[in-house]
């Protein structure tokens, strides 16, 4: 998505490593339980393996990737990737490793900006083993290279592509936190405590690590957990208190959608639904981002010079009211979330085959006996 500005790359440029790039798979001698994790992980996916991404990257310019900075951060020609002198390379590990292992652990600090933070890479010195940042205490080193404790990792490491991203027209596309947040609350949900040290032979005897499966909405039993939902009836009125139990919004990707699908139900027939074809009818139960050129036909983010949101904000609770026909005893009322990971709006941008990616998925279901 074309949020690049040249101040960023002579940035990033200047204080890039000068060590040798350390693949993901090279992690794997010392770390193999969390290699594990991270393969199953989104951050392991990037432009040649998430054909969301990829599609919606080519819509926005077939000559330049500006994603890059996010989702191939350790490119040995980022610039160039971002500036349309290169295309991503299937051959080079530096573009399919993705948001690799190296990237996130060689992060010095975070600077905010008002359009999109800026993640700062350490300086590493050339013909030396380079250093690797993290939040264990006394961490270990080996032949590959040195371990530090940096306090940026139980602050602001997240920040630099999860906090918020603005377009060229100054649209916002993507929000997830707020300038008071730390990166402890996304580390807690997100990157659990699991049994197993941080290395293969846990020397300093710890037990435990962080997963680094980053448990999101792919996760079947984990988006169950992040909005609480009660339903009530009485006469001709239902009531559906949504709480988002979350240090985030409901929506944070643009291309997502989640909605309610809800329906009275009287001797195994539904007498009323929330909607009749597409969930977008019912207004307050749809929660999505909404993209627009001009007044026009609806495009990519990327693009667009207005947006607007439908979205349940961090720990708030919004109650949604509907009519419905006279509810009777015996009644049942199913009131169930779902998330598509591609939204209609989506698919009238772009091309997209795979189901798994446009058919709704439930995240959870709640059901109430009149």
């Amino acid at each position: 998505m074309r949020y690049i500005v040249l101040p960023f790359l002579f940035l990033f440029l200047c204080t890039s490593s000068s060590a040798k790039y350390m693949d993901n798979h090279s992690c794997n001698e010392c770390h193999e339980k969390i290699y594990e994790e991270y393969q199953t992980s989104h951050h392991s996916k990037g432009y040649f393996s998430d054909t969301l991404h990829r599609k919606i990257a080519d819509k926005v310019s077939m000559k330049k990737y500006d994603c890059a900075v996010c989702h191939m951060p350790m490119a040995d020609n980022l610039n160039d990737l971002v500036t349309g002198k290169a295309r991503p390379d299937k051959s080079n590990k530096t573009h399919t490793d993705a948001i690799s292992c190296y990237f996130c652990h060689t992060i010095a600090y975070v600077r905010k900006a008002h359009r999109f933070n800026i993640n700062t890479k350490a300086r590493q010195a050339e013909n030396y083993k380079p250093t690797l940042y993290g939040r264990l205490s006394n961490p270990d080193d080996n032949d590959k290279h040195s371990s530090a404790s940096n306090p940026v990792y139980a602050k602001k490491v997240c920040m630099g592509c999860h906090s918020h991203k603005l377009n060229d027209n100054n649209v916002t596309i993507f929000r997830a936190m707020d300038e008071k947040q730390n990166s402890l609350g996304c580390i807690k949900c997100h990157m659990p405590e699991v049994s197993g040290g941080a290395e293969k032979m846990d020397k300093r005897t710890r037990g435990q690590h962080a997963s680094h499966r980053f448990l999101g909405i792919h996760d079947k039993v984990f988006r169950k957990t992040g909005v609480d939902i009660n339903v009530s009836a009485s006469g001709e009125s239902l009531s559906v208190v949504l709480t988002n139990k979350m240090e985030h919004p409901l929506i944070i990707q643009p291309a997502r959608a989640k909605f309610l699908k809800i329906a009275l139900i009287r001797k195994g027939k539904v007498v009323w639904q929330n909607f009749i074809k597409d969930p977008s009818e019912d207004t307050q139960g749809y929660f999505a981002y909404h993209f627009r050129q001009g007044g026009g036909k609806v495009i990519i983010p990327a693009h667009a010079t207005e947006g607007r949101v439908h979205n349940l904000y961090a720990k708030e609770s919004k109650t949604l009211h509907y009519k419905i026909p006279e509810s009777k005893k015996g009644d049942i009322v199913t009131v169930s979330l779902y998330v598509q990971l591609a939204k209609s709006d989506c698919t009238k941008a772009i091309d997209l085959e795979d189901e798994n990616l446009t058919r709704p998925q439930l995240m959870k279901k709640v059901i109430l006996k009149l």
